[in-house]
């Protein structure tokens, strides 16, 4: 008889129910329950993210916000995911096993900004002073390779003492890995480091390894050596401020991009900055289409026609992009040249431009190299350079030629010849000498060369072309000045005219000033498509 049938109809019975009375509510529980459980979670989540404790008040006073209020006011509105929020260090020297708490001093997740997906990072001076320990690290490393993995933005949020010295040689460790990390993801992920507290000795070099560095004034300083250290190395007293401020740092050494006087300010420029760029060097960045194009503004009257006259290459700008809106990289280190990012007819795009306001425009070391570091982060994703030209040459002297401007400048000839990118330049008045091939000429690869009715390229200005030319003749003259004025003007007629380079074709095409936003458009238009031509299989002989 199988087992599921019975004995002269016989009806199966079911096993009696065994009922559990209910526990009287005073009852302590006998086994932990899922409710219990969930209880337990939500209190220890309070107490991780709670920031009403005293060492929050602390930070508060000092006119800083704190490592969680700055996430929550970076990321898009409850769209943060932390992770590893109850990691704790396993170090037990020096009274650090009594001394374990949660997060170990970071904040590590990721979320939305503008609805696309970043990982950040920030370091939680309330804990430990924000140092880096194994633990921090490990977290720190997770989140850069999970990041990677994803094709998503780092931003690291600064405000650390450096590396735990209790924890030792695992700290330096830390950094290390770090550092590895940063190198590997650069020029495949965007990499933004925002300064708000102090960043010495080895973890300064984390950020000076990203893209891009916000700083916030008098709370953020950066230094490899201490200001005690200095003074008792070379007897120089100074303030953290004054030795690795974030002015110091925007103004003279170009390790900060953009410096500012708030931190919500600064994150939301960090937002912004992130708005005009792509997710990875795979995808492009974010078309927003302009809801006011362009500033009405002649810029034939605003840009003078005589060479020798100042002007300010931002308003030029401005009458190029859509709402008259970019952020500028490096706004106060090598201010002779310009470097924006900003849309034209949706799409982001790079601009470099000689500012004429500062040493009229002429290239040194310093612009030459914040110009090729700009050049080549525009190349790394993917977005268009335009380059704006108005340049009277390198600046002469012996602090340049000894200081390397052979080889500093050598860096802008390299980035723009390396750049895959698509490239426009526009020559707005003159453009002399090596300066001129060096920013973006159509002999260095440029795709487009625009000039206006004003442009006057030439090895040299006409002055000093006709002083070489005909020094003997006009020495020899009995009207040195009046023959000087004659050749001057028989050179620029002949070598320097509006048409010369079109005649050549190192210039497709003379344009007035009010088409270049046009120009621009139909340029980056027809050029975006190019990388997307099918690819020739065979040709098609007439047989």
């Amino acid at each position: 008889m199988s087992q599921l049938q019975t004995a002269d109809d016989e009806q199966p019975t079911r096993p009696a129910l065994r009922v559990i009375p209910p526990s009287p509510p005073d009852a302590a529980p006998t086994s932990p329950t899922m409710q219990h459980g969930i209880i337990r979670l939500r209190r220890m989540r309070d107490e991780v993210r709670s920031t009403t404790d005293r060492a929050s008040e602390v930070q508060r006073g000092r006119g800083k916000l704190t490592a969680r209020e700055r996430v929550e006011h970076f990321f898009d509105s409850g769209t943060f995911h932390e992770i590893e929020g109850f990691r704790r260090h396993r170090a037990t020297d020096f009274g650090m096993a009594d001394r374990r708490p949660h997060s170990d001093g970071v904040i590590t997740g990721w979320g939305m900004v503008h609805g696309r997906r970043v990982f950040a990072y920030a370091s939680d001076f309330r804990i430990f002073g924000g140092s880096l320990g194994e633990a921090h690290a490990q977290k720190v490393h997770k989140l850069m390779d999970l990041a990677l993995q994803a094709g998503a933005p780092i931003v690291s949020i600064n405000d650390g003492a450096g590396a735990r010295i209790q924890e030792g040689v695992s700290a330096l460790a830390g950094y290390g890995g770090i550092f590895r990390r940063t190198v590997a993801a650069s020029g495949v992920v965007p990499q933004i480091s925002v300064m708000v507290g102090p960043c010495a000795g080895g973890a300064a070099y984390a950020p000076a390894l990203t893209d891009f560095v916000f700083a916030v004034r008098q709370t953020s300083q950066m230094f490899v050596t201490g200001p005690d250290v200095v003074t008792a190395v070379t007897g120089e007293s100074m303030t953290a401020e004054q030795l690795g401020g974030a002015d110091i740092h925007s103004a003279a050494s170009g390790v900060v991009s953009f410096v500012y006087d708030d931190e919500r300010e600064c994150l939301d420029d960090v937002r912004f900055l992130l708005s005009l760029l792509p997710a990875n060097n795979h995808t492009p960045p974010p078309e927003v289409l302009p809801e006011d194009p362009a500033v009405q503004v002649d810029l034939a009257e605003l840009v003078p026609a005589e060479p020798q006259k100042s002007y300010d290459v931002l308003q030029v700008i401005e009458t190029l992009v859509d709402d008259s809106e970019f952020i500028e990289v490096h706004e106060t280190w090598a201010p002779n040249i310009v470097c924006v990012f900003a849309r034209i007819d949706g799409q982001t795009v790079g601009i470099v431009a000689n500012q004429p306001t500062r040493l009229a425009g002429a290239m040194d070391i310093s612009s030459s190299e914040k110009a090729a570091r700009f050049v080549t982060q525009c190349d790394s994703f993917g977005i268009p350079i335009i380059t704006l030209v108005d340049v009277p040459g390198f600046l002469p002297g012996t602090d340049q030629e000894r200081g390397g401007i052979i080889r500093h400048g050598a860096k802008l000839i390299y980035a723009y010849c390396n750049a895959q990118v698509p490239r426009i330049q526009v020559i707005m008045r003159k453009a002399y000498g090596g300066a001129y091939i060096v920013m973006d000429s159509r002999s260095i690869g440029a795709d487009l060369s625009f000039a206006w009715p004003t442009n006057e390229i030439a090895v040299m200005g006409a002055d000093a072309a006709a002083n070489v030319i005909f020094r003997k003749e006009i020495a020899g003259s009995d009207e040195p000045e009046a023959t000087r004025a004659r050749r001057v003007q028989e050179y620029s007629e002949q070598l320097m005219h509006s048409f010369y380079a079109a005649e050549r074709g190192l210039v497709d095409d003379v344009i007035e000033p009010d088409e270049t936003r046009a120009a621009l458009i139909e340029g980056l238009a027809m050029l975006r498509s190019r990388g997307e031509a099918a690819q020739r299989r065979h040709g098609n002989p007439p047989l």
